[in-house]
């Protein structure tokens, strides 16, 4: 089956690289794939899984994105399939104007949301999604949460076959919804995090359960509707809200590596608690979710994992 090949075009400025590692946050990760060029991600679409390769053909001020599908004919429906997750995923359409306004008006924002022109907000393509990685992330270093999702990824993920290869998309709720919580456990998932898990993912499938229907709700109910699940507290739940729902405005404040960020950042002599961070991104109104991924950022820099330059 031939490639479906298309194109986009997002808003200047736009880099690919910057809002790729903002997403994936370690090499480790293997649902999202970068090889410095070319960004891959296995998509699970209404008329079956296709993967998605995105380039970047131009300079970050003139940007056009080159899309190729495939494992689906060219259609008119996967391609405005496609085109919606990758809009979601890569930020395409986020107007970041006023953001980049208010920075140049502040020196140490100034300098850093200069550095890193380009960056988009990334959202995980389902809410879903991104409180399973919240849960997964809670309490461990980013690494050890991302080999534990690549797991959960290669055992239960909808799989894709390119050739001799395989690869697969993120488990869907419908995926994981008839797993024993035990199973989980041989991943490395804590008997807390399975137990949340496996009951999101049954109340999610089984129609009890809206995440997607957050979007219509104010920030304090949605965290308010998110703290009342099983294994989701005020940091996981300001982490769907960011990364799921593209409340760009959230800064996970119970975040102990944001918080540590911070600290360095603003060059404070201990990590803020929840109020002092609260107090110091009111500054930032309403872009603290930006500062978060900026400072994300800002140490993948310094560990070596973004390009020179």
């Amino acid at each position: 089956m031939s490639p479906n090949i298309f194109f986009l075009e997002p808003t200047w400025p736009f880099r690919l690289d910057l809002t790729v590692w903002t997403l994936r946050r370690r090499p480790e990760n293997t649902v999202d794939r970068w090889d410095g060029t070319t960004y891959r991600r296995v998509l699970p679409l209404p008329t079956g899984t296709v993967e998605v390769a995105v380039t970047q053909l131009g300079p970050p001020g003139s940007p056009q994105l080159r899309i190729v599908v495939n494992g689906q004919p060219s259609r008119t429906s996967v391609k405005a399939a496609v085109t919606a997750a990758l809009e979601r995923l890569l930020g395409l359409r986020v107007d970041l104007s006023e953001f980049y306004r208010l920075a140049a008006r502040e020196e140490s924002l100034g300098k850093l949301a200069a550095r890193f022109q380009g960056m988009r907000p990334p959202r995980y393509p389902t809410v879903f999604e991104s409180a399973v990685v919240g849960i997964a992330s809670q309490q461990v270093s980013r690494t050890v949460s991302i080999l534990v999702l690549n797991q959960l990824t290669a055992r239960y993920g909808p799989p894709f076959h390119l050739g001799k290869a395989i690869t697969h998309a993120f488990p869907r709720a419908e995926d994981l919804a008839g797993l024993r919580p035990s199973e989980l456990r041989s991943l490395g998932f804590s008997r807390q995090k399975e137990h949340a898990i496996t009951e999101l993912a049954q109340s999610v499938a089984g129609g009890t359960l809206d995440l997607e229907g957050l979007a219509r709700l104010p920030d304090e109910e949605a965290i308010k509707r998110l703290c009342s699940l099983h294994g989701v507290g005020r940091w996981t739940a300001g982490y769907v809200l960011l990364r799921g729902l593209g409340r760009i405005r959230i800064f996970p404040g119970d975040d102990g590596g944001a918080r540590n960020n911070l600290k360095r950042w603003l060059h404070l002599e201990q990590p803020p608690d929840f109020e002092t961070v609260r107090r110091t991104l009111e500054y930032w109104h309403p872009y603290a979710g930006l500062v978060y991924f900026h400072m994300l950022l800002d140490r993948l820099e310094e560990a070596g994992f973004l390009p020179a330059g």
